[in-house]
């Protein structure tokens, strides 16, 4: 896979379908160790490489799928209508009241539809106009340059795949400067074990390092299977959103108009997400009329 560092006025150098637009100043000293990755690599305490196909592929032979046949559609009891409409949206949110979300198990590889098969999304990669800004308080942000309808897949959440210990090393080291950038992503099904995926992309990852958070954001997450059993990490638009509007998502993986909630799976199976960070809370500046005033703190990591 290629990596590259980001110098640049196009911050993808290519490596995505649509160039990410990047305005401000950077100097060489602060992206000096960043390196662009469109997808999860492996990283430390990683079992499973996340590029390698480990899924096996429905038998369906047409040029796209109907969930009535489809066993990627079928896997895990996916509700009873299509994963995507006829323009690729995301069609299940999840319970909206108790924060329940589903993954999403796409065709892949080894599946015999043909590559414009609608339950094909994620992994065709970015398709959007965006552009990463320097934000006023917040760092740096990412905003839409044209309209998304609700629904849309907007980007990756993508970096290093680690595993618990490496991710809770990590947390330990930061300082109280530093940025967050490691996502935490719990699957729950019914009384089984739970499912833990560490993404972080500090030094390796994508255009989603530069989202931030809100407490009402206009971005969901949601774990979606193509090749391998490591999910990526995909974030689609909640509502329509405006071209120049910043978009975010509720680190602690909420997605409603009230206040964070954690973002807990049933048995279908679905999500908990959120951001794990230091011991000391850092201060919330998203500007919502529902700000909790702090960033979600998740202390699973610190206290195993």
């Amino acid at each position: 896979m290629s990596i590259i560092k980001v110098f640049d006025h196009y911050l993808c150098k290519g490596l995505e379908n649509v160039p990410v637009l990047r305005e401000g100043n950077v100097s060489k000293e602060e992206y000096s160790e960043f390196q662009y990755s469109p997808e999860n690599i492996q990283g430390p305490g990683c079992d499973i490489d996340p590029s390698e196909v480990t899924l096996p592929g429905c038998s369906c032979y047409a040029h796209s799928c109907l969930r009535e046949s489809c066993s990627c559609m079928q896997t895990y009891g996916q509700t009873c209508r299509q994963t995507y409409d006829s323009h690729g949206r995301l069609q299940d949110q999840g319970d909206t009241e108790t924060g329940y979300c589903r993954p999403v198990f796409e065709c892949n590889a080894l599946c015999g539809c043909s590559e414009a098969c609608c339950n094909r999304v994620v992994q065709r990669g970015l398709g959007l106009k965006l552009c990463v800004y320097p934000t006023e308080d917040r760092g740096w942000g990412m905003r839409a340059l044209e309209p998304i309808p609700c629904g849309t897949f907007v980007c990756e959440y993508a970096g290093e795949v680690i595993g618990f210990e490496e991710a809770r090393r990590r947390q330990l080291a930061q300082g109280l400067e530093d940025n967050n950038y490691i996502i935490a992503v719990r699957e729950y099904a019914g009384q089984g074990p739970v499912s833990e995926t560490f993404v972080d992309p500090t030094v390796v990852g994508n255009v989603g390092r530069f989202l931030n958070h809100s407490c009402q954001p206009n971005l969901f997450m949601v774990p979606v299977r193509v090749h391998s059993l490591v999910p990526r990490l995909a974030l689609f638009a909640g509502r329509d959103i405006t071209p120049q509007e910043e978009l975010t998502f509720d680190y602690s993986g909420g997605y409603s108009n009230t206040p964070s909630v954690e973002r807990l799976v049933q048995s279908d199976p679905g999500t908990e997400a959120s951001e794990t960070g230091t011991l000391q809370r850092k201060p919330c500046h998203c500007g919502a009329q529902n700000c909790s005033q702090f960033l979600p703190l998740d202390l699973s990591v610190l206290n195993n």
